[in-house]
């Protein structure tokens, strides 16, 4: 029986979410890459990042009259955790759960007459709920994966967590449908990145809550990118050098004569390979015993510097950097593509991401800089 009359909220968690990010698989689709992750060290940061929305909901919104969720660890520890008392919908296997559970729980959310659907997860759970609900439930993100190149996010869990808030307590009243993009994930661990549009979800919307779709780099910006990479390569010292992920950045390593990992992490030192393809891991052992830079770049269309598609620089590997050792290069199509919004970070650290919140200088051609600000959400 449908609810009536009353706020309620359709809340469902990825398990895996984001568990490939920091060691460096790119993403995590499928049962072999997420063992993969484990194997590697990983620790799920999608349950963190969930409660974290929900915290901020309750204390913007008050009780719901219904949170309705998934079973363990789709969302009822979380809810529970938060101080919920959720009615929980639908069986699942604790540790084995499949996007199929993803796709039940947004239908049968969807027969229960929720308000809103909330969801913890990447570019893969927006393509799961998308598939399985459309644009017939006004839907969130809560952004929790690797790949996250769908406009249907909030820019970190805490704005996800107001846009719910206010769209339930009609503060917004204003739905758009945004795309949700997705690419495949053995290309992209192949240097190949194919983005495709697989449909909208219609969500709440507020220009500084929610996050804009990932857009390319276009071909005609070639010679600024060449002279950006030379500004780099003419000022570098003694250091080693971690390169962010993009297309920005591959010009540096290009320049060098070197082959760039385009959608991983490198490091190089005295102009040559150091590590191909870091992880978290290897990058903490690096800085313990070396000094470092990281060089990154914006996210075209999204702003974001840290959080999206580079989380093998983690909080911990930004401690040990130091903040005055972030180089950040952007061409000005870049940055004028933004319409005057700063540039974000989401890294999951509070403490780390009001450090990052300020004016930066940014690299944007050989001997160009402009001073553009950062914020933390």
């Amino acid at each position: 029986m449908a609810f009536s009359n009353q706020r309620t909220l359709g809340f469902i968690v990825n398990p895996v979410a984001g568990l490939g990010g920091r060691v460096g698989l790119k993403g995590s689709d499928g049962p072999i890459i997420q063992q993969r992750a484990r194997e590697l060290g990983a620790v799920p940061e999608v349950f963190d990042r969930a409660a974290e929305a929900l915290r901020v909901l309750k204390t913007s919104a008050g009780d719901l009259d219904k949170l309705v969720t998934c079973p363990g660890e789709m969302g009822e520890i979380t809810a529970v955790g938060c101080g919920f008392s959720p009615l929980i919908i639908g069986d699942i296997c604790q540790g084995m759960t499949t996007a199929e559970n993803t796709k039940e729980a947004a239908q049968e959310m969807l027969a229960l007459g929720v308000d809103l659907i909330l969801f913890a997860g990447g570019d893969g759970t927006a393509r799961d709920i998308c598939e399985a609900v459309g644009d017939s439930v006004p839907t969130i993100g809560i952004p929790a994966g690797v790949k996250i190149h769908s406009a249907v996010f909030g820019i970190n869990p805490a704005s996800a967590g107001k846009l719910a808030a206010q769209y339930l307590s009609d503060e917004i009243q204003t739905l758009r449908n945004a795309e949700v993009m997705d690419i495949d994930e053995a290309a992209y661990r192949q240097g190949i990145i194919s983005p495709g549009l697989f449909g909208y979800l219609r969500i709440p919307y507020h220009r500084r809550l929610v996050q804009t779709r990932k857009s390319p780099n276009p071909v005609s910006e070639k010679a600024t990118l060449n002279a950006i990479a030379l500004d780099i390569i003419d000022h570098m010292d003694e250091s080693y050098y971690i390169i962010g992920p993009g297309t920005t950045t591959r010009p540096i390593l290009t320049n060098l004569g070197l082959n760039k990992t385009l959608i991983g992490v490198d490091v190089i030192c005295k102009r040559k390979i150091a590590i191909a393809d870091a992880n978290e891991t290897s990058l903490l052992e690096l800085l313990e015993n070396h000094l470092a830079k990281v060089v990154v770049t914006p996210i075209g269309g999204q702003g974001f510097i840290f959080g999206r598609g580079n989380q093998q620089i983690s909080p911990k590997v930004l401690g040990k950097i130091g903040l005055d050792n972030i180089i950040v290069i952007s061409t000005p199509e870049k940055i004028l593509s933004l319409g005057g919004r700063p540039l974000l970070v989401d890294t999951g650290d509070f403490e780390i991401d009001q450090a990052l919140s300020r004016h930066i200088k940014i690299v944007t051609g050989y001997g160009e800089r402009i001073v553009y600000p950062v914020s933390g959400g």
